[in-house]
This record gives C-alpha cells, sequence and structure tokens, in this order.
C-alpha cells in the first residue's frame, strides 16, 4: 500500500482544489494538493514539500480531517487528508493546469478523482 497525504487547504470559509494536467493520470480531474511519501518522510513533510513544489507556498499542517483507503487499476493509497493553511506565499501553478478556492455548496460542480470523494462528503457533512 502507498502512503499519501493531500492538504484540505482553507481560507474565508473556502478550500483549495487542484485541477491535474492533461499528461497525468486521472488526467484534468480536480483535487487536493498532495503526494506519496518518500521513504522514511512523514506526511507532515511530504505536504510542507509537495505544497512549495506543486504551488510555491509554506504551509502549516494541522490535524488529520480524514483517511481513506482507495484501490485504482495499479495502485492501493492510504490517503491522509490533513487540515492545513497557508503560512506564506499565494497559491501559483506549477503543477496544475487550474486552481479554485471554491466553497462546500460549490463541490458538486467539479469532477473530483474518485479518492477525493470521502473527504468532500465530509466537507458537505459540516455544512
Amino acid at each position: 500500500m502507498t502512503e499519501v497525504a493531500a492538504a484540505l487547504i482553507w481560507e474565508n470559509g473556502k478550500f483549495l482544489i487542484c485541477q491535474r494536467p492533461p499528461h497525468k493520470g486521472n488526467a484534468l480531474l480536480w483535487e487536493f494538493v498532495g503526494g506519496k511519501l518518500e521513504k522514511g518522510e512523514t506526511h507532515e513533510e511530504a505536504l510542507i514539500c509537495e505544497c512549495r513544489e506543486e504551488l510555491g507556498i509554506k504551509v502549516k499542517v494541522n490535524e488529520p480531517f480524514c483517511e481513506i483507503v482507495h484501490t485504482y487499476p495499479d495502485i492501493t493509497i492510504h490517503l491522509t487528508v490533513f487540515d492545513a493553511e497557508i503560512a506564506e506565499g499565494t497559491p501559483e501553478m506549477y503543477e496544475h493546469v487550474d486552481l479554485r478556492w471554491i466553497e462546500p455548496s460549490e463541490i458538486d460542480n467539479f469532477d473530483f478523482c474518485v479518492s477525493a470523494k470521502p473527504t468532500l462528503e465530509k466537507i458537505k457533512e459540516m455544512k
């Protein structure tokens, strides 16, 4: 099983979603910023690194929001989604083709990666 960390970044009642590039798996679907953990790396370290590389921001990683195990055709992941906040910088598109700050009521307007759906359902329940 592959360990993956993702950041649920909140700001003013909205959260950040990122659209995957067309040349990667789950092309053009929406996701939370994050990635696979490298050997010996903690979830928090992975998120700090991914947010810097993919968005050019420094994040403060808070408590886990939820955990999901999902099996894709080629890989099974254990995804831990953390509440996070921007400590420094403004998100830029270094990896993604689009970024949006959305309210929970807007979730159904976007096509997300399947592994993000349990997190999105939990966000909807928070209303």
